[in-house]
């Protein structure tokens, strides 16, 4: 029942006000109902226009509901009274409050929401407000009241405090900008916006006053002295009974938008134009948050697409009371934006606010009462035991509970118990000592099982990886016995083809069948490249083989070297590595004797350079004992002298460039050599690969059929023992 007494549910209330026609403007045609209860009609006529013709679709009439309408000659205070005292009320109560204005330029919302200068009772609903709130806190005397005020413009999409105090702007620029931000809970918070305290009437009054005159104003071809700003005046009170902990928050804004008007009508360009565009944006947005409010089953509203709808989130849809007024200015050329306006109107009348009472506790006095009554309660605990607590158990009574709970859990009696009397300190400190061994044991068992666990999982993956490496280091030694026997085996044929042709002519076709098992050593074949001697050296290795050594990192195995070596002797290439080899080495012989004979050229011309040297000293110590004309004339002993010197360079000249030329050579022949040297090594890469392909399928063949396996059993029986291994 006090929670639906603190929500109040109700749709935003909307009114209207016609504003006076100028002495220029031409009256449009409307009429204002009030017969209609609760609600008053507004209907505008808009008679056809003669040069559409007299046959047209063109609507006439035009018909809204208001709240209430308030025609031409309404007064300030009237409206006050109907509009923002009802508002001012329930703020003063603890809920939220807002009320604003929306009409085109020139249409009276400025005069609505401020007030006319010219005489007092023009004033508008902002000082109206603050005199009847500050009259109530005076009459009330039930309650503290604190009373703080904030003046916010946004222009151009940008904030500006109106109130700062340590700012005298010149201009709006230099206010300071007001920037939102939003907590997790998705409040929003208006930083570097001041709240300046207001202790009475006089006080506010002077903030607002202060706060106008810094307002961004210009001249439009619509009104004079037009708004170009949406600004929004907070009245900000919190009140409190005394001796109470609930403190209770409200807030009143007070919001006088900008003119909302095409801008082809307004006749504007450059800064104006930015400005009305700016002006236009945010309105679309508001009326888009309004439209998305209206609309059911609407899961997203876009508050945050302008600073207004962000800064007025509770006000629409919220928790807030809130109140509009549309104003209207129906002559003859305006008459469009004012069923627009009222269009938008009836929108905002269907969105509702959930305005909650605004309560909350004040920590400071709560701290107080809870302090106060946590003393009585350990005075009465006292008084019932007969003894003196306090809020930690001594050194002492720790030791006695260690000594108990030790006793207790050594005890194999199902039977035994823990007592430790009828205080909740050394109970909770028995079941917080219990938890903790019991923590400790169990933890100290994982880590035991897991060690064990990760001990045997770290010996089956060592076991498994060294397997894995023997199984590998055996099928490449496999390949390669098998590869070296078929090496072999060619071998052995040629030799046999050998003998054949050289015993044809002296021996019987039955001896050779006979020698079938050939002694190598015996025979020789001169013109055989692969020797028998080789082919002996081959069997001895490969009975060697499952003894060598594992393998070296990134090196052959000692059986494909040996295959290499053979395969280098065969190939096209080799003959080329050793014509270079020779080449190479007699260009080397001559750059060294070249570089010897370059030294004697140097050591020569450098011994010739000394002797003219010696030849001016003697020269001039002649000159200076015997002064003579034979002295000048040139010595024919130094030209010689410089003529050998020359000779010496020339020839000196002819050698470098010899033993550059030289060295030039040597470089080619090296990357010739290197180049052919690793296209042998390709060569073999490419031929040992595919003669172990053709070992598998032939190993695959002899499997099917075991007749084949008749010449040279004991590689195979080699190779079949270090499988099974």
């Amino acid at each position: 029942a006090t929670r639906a007494a603190a929500m109040v549910k109700e749709t935003i209330r909307v009114y209207a006000r016609v504003k006076p026609l100028g002495r220029r403007q031409q009256a449009g045609i409307y009429s204002v109902d009030d017969d209609e209860k609760p609600l008053s009609s507004l209907e505008i006529i808009v008679p056809r226009d003669l040069a559409d013709g007299f046959i047209n679709n063109k609507r006439e009439s035009y018909k809204f509901k208001f709240q209430k309408i308030f025609d031409q000659e309404a007064k300030q205070d009237v409206v006050f009274d109907s509009i923002a005292k009802p508002v001012a009320e329930c703020v003063l109560a603890g809920y939220n409050g807002t009320i604003f204005a929306y009409g085109q330029t020139g249409s009276g919302k400025t005069f609505t929401i401020t007030g006319g200068a010219e005489r007092y009772s023009d004033r508008g609903i902002i000082p109206r407000t603050l005199s009847y709130i500050f009259d109530q806190l005076q009459k009330d005397n039930s309650k503290v009241y604190t009373t703080h005020v904030s003046y916010l413009e946004i222009y151009n999409e940008c904030g500006y405090d109106l109130l700062d105090p340590r700012h005298e702007a010149s201009r709006l620029e230099d206010l300071p900008k007001v920037t939102i931000m939003e907590d997790p809970d998705q409040n929003i918070h208006l930083k570097n916006l001041s709240l300046q305290q207001a202790t009475n009437e006089e006080e506010a009054l002077n903030l607002l006053f202060l706060g106008d005159t810094n307002r961004m104003i210009a001249e439009t071809p619509m009104n004079q002295a037009s708004t170009r700003s949406h600004c929004i005046f907070t009245i900000h009170i919190s009140s409190k009974e005394p001796g109470s902990a609930t403190i209770r928050h409200s807030k009143l804004h007070l919001v006088d938008l900008a003119g909302s008007e095409r801008v082809a009508k307004t006749g504007v360009g450059g800064h104006l134009l930015t400005e009305a565009k700016y002006i236009n944006l945010s309105l679309h947005y508001l009326e888009q948050v309004i439209i998305a409010l209206a609309e059911k089953n609407r899961s997203h509203i876009p508050y945050r697409n302008s600073m207004m709808t962000s800064v007025l989130r509770d006000s629409l849809g919220g928790n807030c009371m809130t109140t509009m007024i549309a104003t209207l200015s129906i002559d003859k050329r305006n008459i469009d934006e004012s069923i627009s306006t009222c269009r938008f109107a009836q929108r905002v009348a269907l969105i509702k606010n959930e305005a909650v009472l605004n309560e909350e506790i004040d920590p400071r006095l709560m701290i107080v009462q809870l302090q106060k009554e946590i003393q009585e309660l350990k005075d009465e605990l006292e008084l019932v035991t007969g003894k003196q607590r306090t809020s930690e158990l001594s050194q002492e009574e720790l030791l006695q509970l260690d000594e108990l709970i030790e006793t207790f859990l050594k005890d194999n009696d199902p039977d035994s118990t823990l007592d430790v009397g009828a205080d909740m300190r050394k109970i909770k400190y028995c079941f917080i000592h219990v938890k903790q061994l019991m923590n400790h044991s169990k933890i100290s068992d994982k880590k035991l099982s897991q060690h064990i666990s990760d001990e045997k999982d770290a010996n089956k993956e060592a076991g498994e990886e060294e397997l894995k490496k023997l199984k590998e280091l055996l099928q490449q030694r496999d390949n390669e016995i098998n590869i070296l026997v078929n090496m072999l085996k060619k071998e052995k044929k040629k030799a046999q083809d050998a003998l054949l042709q050289l015993n044809a002519a002296s021996a019987g076709s039955k001896v050779l069948e006979q020698s079938l098992p050939v002694n190598f050593e015996e025979s020789q074949n001169p013109s055989s490249c692969f020797s028998l001697k080789e082919a002996k050296d081959f069997s001895s290795s490969v009975h060697r083989l499952p003894f060598i050594s594992r393998q070296t990192g990134g090196k052959m195995s000692l059986g494909c070297q040996e295959a290499f070596e053979v395969f280098k002797q065969e190939h096209a290439d080799s003959i080329t590595i050793e014509d270079n080899k020779q080449l190479l080495k007699q260009r080397f012989a001559e750059a060294k004797c070249l570089g010897e004979k370059l030294n004697e050229v140097r050591n020569k011309i450098n011994h010739l350079k000394g002797e003219i040297t010696q030849r001016h000293i003697q020269r001039a110590a002649l000159a200076v004992s015997s002064p003579s004309e034979e002295l000048n004339t040139l010595d024919p002993v130094e030209e010689k002298l410089r003529k050998q010197i020359e000779e010496e360079k020339k020839s000196y000249k002819t050698m470098f460039n010899r033993l550059k030329g030289l060295k030039v050579e040597i470089e080619h022949l090296q990357l010739l050599m290197e180049k052919v040297k690793m296209k042998l090594q390709k060569d073999f890469e490419v031929w040992w690969s595919e003669e172990a392909i053709n070992l598998q399928q032939e190993k695959s063949e002899m499997i099917s059929s075991p007749n084949t396996t008749t010449v040279y059993p004991q590689f195979i029986k080699s190779s079949q023992h270090l499988s099974t291994n």
